[in-house]
């Protein structure tokens, strides 16, 4: 069991636990210094290693590995036709939101022309083998996802899309992802910290306990993309009834993190979600270890951990 569960999101398939742990908890720790809270920090991490308050990384990455891909992890291919459409809506709705709120200029224009393009040809299109490769091609073509190569960035969209359309549609990967939560969950747990699509699965996790927490903490959510996300929930569009608060934090460019606030979106009886919309990532908006170190994390997980 752990003080604090770490959930990691999409793109994380050749890593493990330990590595994870490795590069989340200084950032952690730095979040913590920041807010004033040094010891707390030095008891999550100091001198290159672990310290006293337990953090333990859930990993599911090796879930979505395929054997005899190439590069290990699966893509377009292994996905039904139900599940390319849904990985299209939510491509969509990634270029929707560059159009919205890219940083770059160029960014938020060659949205405008990608979904241009994909409302010309909408008449008479058949599905993913028409519209699913523009969109990908639409995607990789935004500095936001492609900050090197166009192959790395189209490989890099392929298997996100891919990732976050089979966990919201396949229920046995699904459970597997919320069981490795929960064998990490316990009495003595204080927080669970779900980044990108981590995010979802530490939000329904936290639907299924049975004991306090302290902290809920989402970073760079997708929670609120309404008809992809949000809508697909089985659970209760609640802050979990047993959660004391629920923090949710996002970058403005991160074209991930979908709403502003989510606080429109889920019932909150008791005044448990604070949902701010305010973080600077700086170049790399949806990174994890941006988001861990800033004050804001920092004050939440001490208030966490008393």
């Amino acid at each position: 069991m752990s003080e604090i569960v770490l959930v990691h999101g999409i793109g994380q398939e050749q890593e493990s636990a330990d590595l994870l742990e490795a590069s989340w908890l200084p950032a952690l720790a730095g979040g913590l210094r920041v807010a004033g809270h040094p010891q707390a920090a030095d008891e999550v991490w100091r001198n290159g290693r672990p310290g006293e308050i337990e953090c333990r990384m859930a990993f599911y990455g090796d879930l979505f590995l395929k054997p005899g891909k190439m590069g290990g992890a699966g893509d377009f291919s292994d996905l039904s036709s139900q599940q390319r459409e849904l990985a299209e809506a939510l491509g969509i709705e990634w270029l929707r939101r560059a159009e919205e709120r890219a940083a770059l200029q160029e960014d938020r224009d060659q949205a405008y022309r990608q979904l241009l393009a994909l409302d010309e040809t909408a008449e008479g299109r058949e599905g993913w083998k028409a519209a699913g490769r523009p969109v990908l091609q639409g995607l990789s073509r935004l500095r936001w996802f492609a900050p090197s190569t166009m192959w790395f960035a189209q490989t890099f969209v392929e298997r996100a899309l891919s990732q976050v359309t089979r966990y919201l549609t396949e229920g046995d990967l699904r459970a597997e992802v919320q069981s490795r939560i929960a064998d990490l969950t316990g009495p003595e747990t204080v927080a669970i910290v779900g980044h990108s699509l981590g995010s979802v699965a530490a939000f329904q996790s936290a639907h299924r306990l049975k004991r306090e927490l302290p902290l809920l903490l989402t970073l760079g959510s997708p929670l609120g993309l309404r008809t992809v996300v949000y809508d697909r929930l089985t659970e209760a569009r609640t802050v979990p009834h047993t959660t004391g608060r629920w923090v949710n934090l996002a970058d403005r460019d991160d074209l991930v993190a979908a709403a502003p606030d989510l606080a429109p979106l889920f019932v909150d009886p008791y005044g448990a979600l604070r949902s701010d919309w305010t973080l600077d990532n700086g170049a790399e908006p949806h990174r994890v270890e941006s988001y861990l170190g800033k004050r804001a994390v920092g004050e939440a997980v001490a208030d966490a951990l008393g």
